[in-house]
C-alpha cells in the first residue's frame, strides 16, 4: 500500500501565553498543501522477519530509526493491538526542519495506513488521539483539512478558509532554526483580532493584519531570511510569511508562477510551487 503524506503551512501564528508546564499556547491556521512525501507499507509473511523494518530515502534521519515518527506510529498501535509484520519505506520530498509538518504528516498517514492494513476499525477521532501522542500537530493530518488550531496546536476546529485557485510557492533556505532561538524575542499576548477571523477576509487584506510571532526572533538572527519574504512580495505575492518556526517561507499568488522563475530568484534553496 502506498500513500502520499502532504505538507501544511501555518497561516499566521500567535503565541498567546506561556503555560505552567513550560510550553506555550498559540493560535494558528493549518492549511494542507500538495507537497508530498511517499510512504509505502507492505505486510511480510516471513516467519523470521522482525516486527517491522523501516528505510528512508532522499533524506538522512539523524538518530536511531526507532525514533522516526513513522516507526513510533507502528509502535503506538502495536502496544494496544495485534499488528502484522510490515516493511515501511519513506521517500522524502518535504524538506525537514522547515515548519511544514513533514514528519507529523508521515506519522499520521502511517497511522491511517496501518489502521487499514490491520483492519483495526479505528475512526478518525481515535486516530487523532493516537496522533496527538506522537506530536502536537500530528492530529491535524488525520482529517487533513484546513483547521484553526489552539492549545499547543493540538486543539482543532474546522475553518472555511479556502485558497483554491491561488498559486502556492514554498522557499526553504539551508538554515536551521532552533526552538530556543524562535522563542527568544517572543512576548506572548492575545491578538486584537483572532486569527480565524482574519482568514475569513480576502487574502489581499491579510498583509498587515496576519503575522507570525516567530519572525521577529528569526529575522534578528538571520537577516537573509527577511529578504526571502521581501523578495516574495516583490515577485507579486498577495501574502507571504514564514511557516511555523521556519525555516520555510510561503508566498500566495493570484497568478500561476513558473518554477524556473522561482529558482532564479532564490538560487541554492529548495523551491516548490503548485496551484491549489
Amino acid at each position: 500500500m502506498v500513500t502520499f503524506p502532504n505538507a501544511k503551512i501555518n497561516l499566521g501564528l500567535d503565541v498567546v501565553e506561556k503555560r505552567p508546564d513550560g510550553y506555550h499556547n498559540l493560535e494558528t491556521v493549518f492549511y494542507p498543501i500538495p507537497l508530498q512525501d511517499i510512504l509505502e507499507i507492505t505486510v511480510t509473511k516471513e516467519e523470521d522477519a522482525p516486527d517491522y523494518t523501516f528505510t528512508m530515502h532522499n533524506a538522512v534521519f539523524e538518530g536511531d530509526n526507532g525514533d522516526n515518527l513513522v516507526v513510533k506510529a507502528y509502535k503506538i498501535l502495536a502496544a494496544d493491538y495485534r499488528m502484522p509484520k510490515v516493511n515501511m519505506a519513506l521517500y522524502k520530498n518535504i524538506p525537514t526542519g522547515a515548519g511544514l509538518g513533514g514528519g507529523s504528516a508521515d506519522a499520521a498517514f502511517a497511522l491511517k495506513m496501518l489502521n487499514e492494513i490491520a483492519a483495526l476499525g479505528l475512526d478518525n477521532s481515535k486516530l487523532e488521539e493516537y496522533a496527538a501522542r506522537l506530536g502536537a500537530d500530528c492530529a491535524f493530518f488525520i482529517n487533513n483539512k484546513p483547521a484553526y488550531a489552539t492549545g499547543i496546536g493540538n486543539i482543532l476546529s474546522p475553518t472555511t478558509c479556502d485558497l483554491a485557485g491561488y498559486c502556492m510557492v514554498i522557499v526553504k533556505p539551508e538554515i536551521h532554526i532552533s526552538t530556543k532561538d524562535a522563542y527568544s524575542l517572543v512576548r506572548p499576548a492575545f491578538p486584537q483580532t483572532p486569527l480565524v477571523e482574519i482568514t475569513q477576509k480576502p487574502v489581499a487584506e491579510w498583509k498587515g493584519l496576519m503575522k507570525n510571532d516567530f519572525e521577529k526572533s528569526v529575522f534578528a538572527k538571520h537577516p537573509s531570511m527577511e529578504k526571502i519574504k521581501e523578495r516574495l512580495y516583490s515577485m507579486g505575492a498577495v501574502y507571504a510569511s514564514m511557516s511555523g518556526s521556519g525555516s520555510a517561507f510561503f508566498g500566495i499568488f493570484d497568478k500561476e508562477i513558473d518554477i524556473d522563475c522561482i529558482k532564479e530568484n532564490f538560487p541554492g534553496t529548495f523551491c516548490w510551487c503548485s496551484v491549489l
